[in-house]
């Protein structure tokens, strides 16, 4: 063997190409008288044909991908110098590969869907909010809560009051006063019939009332009272008539007047009226009747009509 080749394994290749040459012959072999022929590059290139015969192949392992992330370096930031005064804008980071599981690579998303998603996202100035319909509840309640609202805004809104002088103050409380006084005059004008007999039956201690009927162009000219009765004396505004409402307490009834008091001061010429449960008996102008314990008369020289003397027993 020289320089030019090189033995491996029995094999002879050349040093320069690396091709093989020949195989180096067994010792055993080199001691037999046998003839060398010499081979062709065709003969020592030949590839040696594999078997045809059918052999099944087993499944093969499935593959298994390298799951691991690829790590990026990062290079340390160079420390700017004082000298420098403008630098570029460092370079945006470049997306990381998708991950590959079970041999299946996820679908990448692309840039214009990807600003389309962020520009989804951000709120519209001019994009009206979704409308949902609402219960007909939560309707009439906002309705109600609005009205409420309302009210309450109302109510509570302050009006500038301008407060009046003193004297125009003073004036408003002299009226208001005035008005007053005027009323309880009128009031007790009204009132002083009722008033008098009022007082003039607790000192007599019975149950005396003034009569809700009066005659046209007679006043009340005063008013007496004795143990156990009442007179209300009746004047003619224009004239000396008169006439006087006796109310004395007894224990009389229709047919004891008749008998007692009729007969004795006007005999048989007295008409009887029946009205509203009395009996009243009427003679030119004068009556007399019983009603609850009290003897009513009515006596003087007015011209009283029966119409009148009706009016006034029923009105007692």
């Amino acid at each position: 063997m020289d320089k030019k080749t090189i033995l491996v394994s029995g094999m002879l290749y050349d040093a320069v190409s690396g091709m093989p040459i020949r195989r180096q012959a067994d010792s055993r072999a080199s001691t037999a008288p046998e003839k060398r022929h010499a081979k062709s590059s065709h003969q020592v290139h030949r590839r040696v044909e594999q078997s045809r015969s059918h052999v099944r192949k087993a499944p093969s392992a499935p593959l298994i991908q390298n799951r691991s992330e690829t790590k990026r370096t990062i290079h340390p930031t160079a420390q700017r110098s004082q000298a420098i005064t403008r630098f570029a804008h460092h370079p945006k980071p470049i997306d990381q590969p998708a991950k590959v599981v079970d041999g299946i690579r996820p679908p990448s998303t692309h840039p214009l869907s990807k600003k389309v998603e962020v520009r989804m996202q951000q709120p519209h100035p001019n994009r009206a909010p979704a409308s949902s319909i609402k219960p007909s509840s939560v309707i009439k309640k906002e309705a109600i809560d609005e009205a409420l609202s309302k009210a309450t805004a109302h109510h509570n809104v302050t009006k500038k009051v301008k407060h009046p002088k003193r004297s125009q103050r003073m004036l408003s409380f002299a009226s208001v006063a005035l008005s007053l006084l005027l009323l309880t005059g009128y009031l007790t004008y009204i009132n002083l019939p009722n008033l008098s007999v009022r007082v003039a039956a607790n000192q007599a201690g019975i149950e005396a009332s003034y009569p809700g009927y009066r005659p046209d162009g007679y006043r009340l000219a005063g008013v007496n009272y004795d143990q156990g009765s009442v007179s209300l004396e009746f004047a003619a505004n224009a004239g000396p008539q008169n006439f006087t409402i006796t109310q004395q307490q007894t224990s009389w009834d229709s047919s004891a007047v008749k008998e007692n008091y009729v007969k004795t001061n006007w005999g048989d010429n007295v008409i009887p009226y029946s009205e509203r449960g009395l009996t009243i008996y009427a003679h030119e102008g004068n009556a007399a009747w019983v009603n609850g314990g009290i003897l009513y008369t009515i006596t003087g020289d007015a011209t009283l009509s029966t119409t009148q003397v009706r009016s006034i027993a029923t009105s007692l």
